[in-house]
């Protein structure tokens, strides 16, 4: 039984073959999300996100494949955005205790919000 990998069936996004930059559309996806704020490389909260992150993930994966193993599939790697209010904090030297980020990881279609209370 093969399993659902987004990374294969949206390779345009997670795998682009140009090396320069093309115009793509980007289907309406599922994400798990955690906004924070601060170093990644000291920040607690940080650390926290990506465990609450991946931990909420591979219980809805494992949710879902018991329920029927035919629905099962890979779990996403983690992306995040940043971005900070005074953007010289990304320069060289910089705040980085300044940071702002959504950290997230895709999800499949056949992840629903009563399976992600259930799996909280």
């Amino acid at each position: 039984m093969k399993k659902l990998d987004l990374k294969k069936e949206l390779e345009q996004l997670y795998n682009p073959p140009h090396k320069e930059p093309v115009i793509v559309d980007v289907p309406e996806m599922n994400f798990l999300m955690i906004d924070g704020t601060g170093d990644p490389n000291k920040a607690k909260e940080f650390e926290d996100a990506i465990q609450a992150l991946y931990a909420v993930s591979y219980t809805m994966k494992f949710m879902i494949k018991k329920a029927d193993p035919s629905k099962d599939y890979i779990v996403m790697p983690l992306e995040g955005l940043w971005w900070a209010d005074d953007m010289a904090a990304f320069s060289a030297g910089g705040n980085r205790d300044s940071w702002k980020w959504t950290l997230m990881i895709a999800q499949p279609e056949q992840v629903t919000k009563d399976l992600f209370k259930n799996a909280c």
